[in-house]
């Protein structure tokens, strides 16, 4: 099993869309980045903490590759928007990936080439060494499921997900 953190805007997408790959066998939303030990989520908020809304996902690499985990990273948020995605607007949603040794720094740095290749305009995603995480809230673990019907949810979510469905279809889950 391998964990990956990856940041891009805020994590209820980034939950529901890993949820739905096969190989994924763990999903936890919280925070890094920052310099404020233990946040929580109306501080992060705030942008005063410096923490990005992040995911730990966890997967097996021989049942869907890490390379795709990352490209998925990649086709579900804008990351040439710099500290924002759409209307959500703070150094929290910030597109960033956090890296536990050399190895990942290597396959972050690749993935985020292979990016460049389909995004016009420079990408911002920072590569950042991984310091402390903290699981986000209870309410805010797998939030989509939990509530299909809210509103950002229909409106962000339930978008990006058909379109990991659509695009990486051989890796989701069956209905």
């Amino acid at each position: 099993m391998q964990t990956f953190v990856l940041a891009g805007g805020c994590f209820w997408c980034l939950d529901a869309v890993y949820r739905t790959l096969r190989g994924v066998s763990d999903v936890v939303s919280g925070y890094t980045g920052g310099t404020t030990k233990n946040p929580d989520y109306e501080a992060v908020c705030t942008g005063m903490t410096g923490h990005a809304e992040a995911v730990a996902v966890t997967f097996d690499p021989e049942v869907i590759p890490a390379e795709v985990i990352l490209d998925v990273f990649f086709s579900l948020h804008d990351p040439r928007q710099l500290n924002r995605q759409g209307n959500d607007i703070g150094t929290q949603y910030r597109s960033a990936m956090f890296y536990a040794d050399e190895a990942q720094k290597e396959q972050f740095e690749k993935a985020r080439d292979r990016a460049s290749g389909y995004w016009d305009g420079g990408i911002v995603t920072t590569i950042d060494p991984l310091g402390p995480w903290y699981p986000a809230e209870e309410y805010h673990q797998d939030f989509f499921a939990k509530n299909p019907g809210q509103g950002y949810c229909m409106a962000v979510a339930v978008p990006k997900v058909n379109k990991i469905r659509k695009g990486f279809a051989e890796y989701v889950l069956a209905s």
